[in-house]
């Protein structure tokens, strides 16, 4: 079924995706500021996202086991940009993310190198690989990052109490 969609198309509307979702996240991790963080706000998100992994259950989807490697290696290095600008702040007796400038300009540029990539390459990759391959990479970037902010969280943590 999805060989029967010229890939043209499924390029046109992959991209159309990752620009809407990364909007998403963006205003989300804009707002995140607002309340107080905890672990649960932490761990879910990279939890959630692991559902897509099922994709991998269809063959198209398939990534060959090198090619894994290297794309969650490349988001393990994705993820030090998020890593160095995520901080914590105390108010109160809560911890709260602080806000960073920044940290937006980060989502935007990795967005943009996700959507250039994924042109470059969409003419010598099959679209359903590619598309294991950048949720790959998303998924390595975000648990990086994810682990990276819990423990920071749990540091900062033991020092108010």
């Amino acid at each position: 079924m999805l060989t029967e969609i010229p890939s043209h198309y499924l390029a046109i509307a992959s991209t159309i995706v990752a620009i809407v979702m990364g909007g998403g996240v963006m205003m989300m991790r804009m707002r995140a500021h607002k309340r107080p963080i905890n672990e649960k706000r932490i761990i879910i998100p990279p939890i959630a996202m692991s559902t897509g992994a099922l994709m991998f259950v269809f063959e198209p989807f398939r990534v060959a086991p090198m090619q894994i490697v290297e794309v969650m290696l490349l988001g393990a290095c994705a993820s030090l940009l998020l890593i160095w600008k995520t901080k914590f702040e105390v108010r109160g007796t809560d911890i709260y993310l602080k806000k960073s400038k920044a940290f937006f300009f980060i989502l935007l540029g990795l967005l943009a190198v996700r959507i250039i990539a994924k042109l470059v390459m969409q003419d010598s990759i099959d679209v359903g690989e590619l598309a294991g391959m950048f949720f790959l990479l998303a998924f390595s970037m975000i648990a990086c990052w994810r682990i990276a902010m819990f423990v920071k969280f749990k540091k900062m943590k033991a020092t108010i109490q």
